[in-house]
C-alpha cells in the first residue's frame, strides 16, 4: 500500500534535493538544508532523496550503505519531512536518474567539466587516481534534476556552479534536439540564514561530517549530554563579545557560535550579539547549550525511534520510490522519443 501522492501545488513548482548517505548528518546540514525541506514541503511540490548513487563515488562499505540510507531517511523524518507531503526515496530506487544521465554525458563537454571547481578540491593532486563517477557526477545531478523537471534547487555556494552546469545542460539539449521548453531551466533557493556552519574546532572551515574530531561537531543523534558538552569545549578567544558584528572581524570561533546561537533561536544575529555584548563566552556557553539541546535532542530521540523500526523506514522510501518512478518515468520516455532510440 503506498501513501497517497500529494496534491498539485499552484504554479507548478516543484523543488528537489538529496543528502549522501556517506556519515552522520549533525547540526550544519540541519540548520543548511534539512530546515529548509521541512519548510519548502508546504510552499511547492517537494521531491527529496538519498543520494546513494552519488555516494558511491567514493569509497563506501557495501554492508554499512543499506543502513547508511535508513539513517539519512529517518533525519528527514525527524526533522519535519512528512512522506505524505514530500515525496521521499532512494536514488538508487528509481533507475531514470542514472539512464538520463547517460545522455546528459553524451550532451556535456568536458570543457564544462573541467572547470568544476568541486572535483578539484576533491581529487587534490592525484585527479589520475579518482574515479570517473566522481569527475562526472555533476552529470548525475543534472539527471536528479531534471528527470523529475524540477524548477527550483536549493544551493549553497559549493553547489552553484553545478546547477549552472544543469541549466547549461538543460539549454543545450532543448537546442540540439529542437525540443524548445522540454527541460525548464532551475532556479537557485539560496540557503538563507545559518546555512554555512563552521566547525566548533576551527571557525574557519565548515562543519564536516568528514572531520576526523566528533567534537567539531554537534551530531544529529548526539544525547544531550553531548551537545552540550561540544558547545562548552567549542573553541573561542579570550576577549569580551562586542557590540557590533563587523567588530567580530578576524574572530572566527566567536562568529560561529553567534551565528549558531541566532540560527537556533531563529533571531538575528545582531540581537544575540547585543544580548551578550560586554561578557565572555562564560556567559555565551550554557545558554547556548541549553538552547541546543533543546532544539536538537528531540530530533536525536526521534531519529533513534524510526531507526530501530526500520521496516517502517523501508516502508517510506518504498512508497516514495514508487511516486518518484511513476513522475521520472514519462519524462524518460519522452527523451528516448527525442533522442531517436530505437523501438521507442
Amino acid at each position: 500500500m503506498t501513501d497517497q501522492a500529494p496534491a498539485p501545488y499552484a504554479g507548478n513548482k516543484r523543488v528537489l534535493s538529496g543528502v549522501q548517505p556517506s556519515g552522520d548528518l549533525h547540526l550544519g546540514n540541519y540548520l543548511g538544508a534539512l530546515v529548509k525541506f521541512a519548510r519548502l514541503q508546504h510552499e511547492m511540490e517537494t521531491f527529496i532523496f538519498v543520494a546513494d548513487l552519488h555516494a558511491i563515488t567514493a569509497w563506501q562499505d557495501p554492508k554499512k550503505l543499506k543502513q547508511q540510507v535508513r539513517e539519512i531517511a529517518a533525519a528527514y523524518l525527524a526533522t519535519g519531512l512528512d512522506p505524505k507531503v514530500a515525496t521521499i526515496f532512494a536514488q538508487s530506487a528509481v533507475p531514470a536518474h542514472a539512464e538520463l544521465a547517460w545522455v546528459f554525458n553524451c550532451v556535456a563537454r568536458l570543457g564544462w567539466l573541467d572547470r568544476m571547481t568541486q572535483f578539484k578540491d576533491k581529487a587534490g593532486k592525484h585527479k589520475e587516481r579518482e574515479s570517473v563517477g566522481l569527475y562526472t557526477y555533476p552529470v548525475l545531478q543534472a539527471a536528479d534534476i531534471l528527470i523529475y523537471k524540477a524548477t527550483h534547487v536549493p544551493v549553497g555556494e559549493d553547489q552553484r556552479q553545478h546547477l549552472e552546469l544543469t541549466r547549461d545542460i538543460a539549454a543545450k539539449f532543448n537546442h540540439d534536439f529542437d525540443a524548445e521548453g522540454f527541460f525548464p531551466l532551475p532556479e537557485a533557493l539560496t540557503q538563507g540564514p545559518g546555512a554555512r556552519i563552521m566547525s566548533l574546532r576551527d571557525g574557519s572551515v565548515k562543519m564536516s561530517k568528514s572531520d576526523p574530531s566528533d567534537n567539531s561537531r554537534i551530531n544529529l543523534t548526539d544525547d544531550a549530554d553531548a551537545i552540550s558538552q561540544k558547545i562548552r569545549k567549542a573553541r573561542t578567544d579570550a576577549d569580551v563579545l562586542p557590540e557590533k558584528l563587523e567588530d567580530l572581524a578576524g574572530r572566527a570561533e566567536a562568529l560561529n557560535l553567534i551565528g549558531v546561537y541566532a540560527a537556533l533561536s531563529q533571531r538575528a544575529a545582531q540581537d544575540v550579539l547585543s544580548e551578550f555584548a560586554g561578557q565572555g563566552f562564560g556567559a555565551l556557553k550554557p545558554k547556548l547549550a541549553d538552547l541546543a539541546v533543546s532544539v536538537m535532542g528531540p530530533i536525536g530521540g526521534e531519529m533513534r525511534r524510526l531507526l530501530a523500526d526500520p521496516a517502517e523506514i523501508d516502508r517510506i522510501l518504498g512508497a516514495g520510490a514508487e511516486r518518484a518512478r511513476a513522475v521520472a518515468a514519462p519524462t524518460l520516455a519522452e527523451v528516448k522519443k527525442i533522442v531517436g532510440y530505437w523501438g521507442e
